[in-house]
């Protein structure tokens, strides 16, 4: 579903990602994790080119999405974004914000749309609050709206940059249980994120990322328990001591 090929990404002279090579399987759930700065983020902004890359080749579903000609609005319907911070439009409802793009870009008829915007709130466990808006929801809940609503364009693939990090602790569980559920039902995903509980529980697999590069991918078990390369053995140890 995506494939990385020898990517790489300079901002002036610091290199952001170093000859990237991997590949996420088709209703996968992939877990990047690794200390600050390593590139996690900008790995995954490359895939609906948030991030620009200066080489290398991304593929999404079989297309180079640096293709020449590429339609890049329509081609990042096909990309399922959550950000750190929810970046809920603030003058619409809840209902509105998960109904906006389905509307504006693809011109589906308001009725189809709002009913397939309540049935996705009730999936994240808010049709109780669809008329509400950001500011009278908690953090948990417009980051579970801001999942609706990358759900709305049903997108093959759905990325999460660190969905849970701008949350009080009491509510990542919330948010958690929301992309466990989209991870059972076959979802491809990919997660960069400190929980590593969500880890051990959800993933197929986990990349290893420190200064640009993938140095280990690994099931949970394999990863948690017996880590290979010794940058990702000090990572695990220092989560042991915490």
């Amino acid at each position: 579903m995506i494939q990385f090929s020898k990517v790489s990404k300079w901002y002036g002279d610091y290199q952001a990602l170093v000859d990237v090579n991997a590949e996420v399987k088709k209703g996968e759930v992939v877990v990047i994790c690794g200390p600050s700065g390593s590139g996690k983020s900008t790995l995954i902004r490359t895939i609906n080119r948030l991030e620009e890359i200066q080489r290398g080749d991304i593929f999404l579903d079989g297309q180079n999405i640096h293709a020449k000609g590429l339609d890049l609005n329509d081609f990042r319907t096909r990309v399922g974004f959550v950000f750190q911070q929810f970046n809920l439009f603030p003058h619409m409802s809840a209902l509105d914000n998960v109904s906006l793009a389905p509307i504006t870009v693809r011109g589906q008829s308001k009725a189809d749309v709002k009913r397939q915007a309540m049935e996705l709130l009730d999936r994240v466990g808010l049709a109780h609050k669809a008329q509400a808006y950001p500011q009278q929801l908690s953090g948990g809940q417009q980051q579970r709206v801001a999942i609706a609503r990358a759900l709305a364009m049903n997108p093959p693939v759905m990325l999460f940059d660190e969905p849970t990090s701008a949350l009080d602790p009491e509510m990542v569980g919330e948010v958690l249980s929301v992309m466990k559920a989209l991870a059972k039902e076959g979802m491809t995903m990919m997660c960069v994120t400190h929980e590593m509980g969500f880890a051990r529980e959800v993933a197929d697999r986990i990349w290893f990322m420190d200064q640009g590069a993938i140095l280990e991918e690994n099931d949970p078990v394999g990863f948690f328990s017996a880590p290979q390369h010794a940058r990702a053995k000090a990572f695990i140890s220092d989560l042991r001591a915490h």
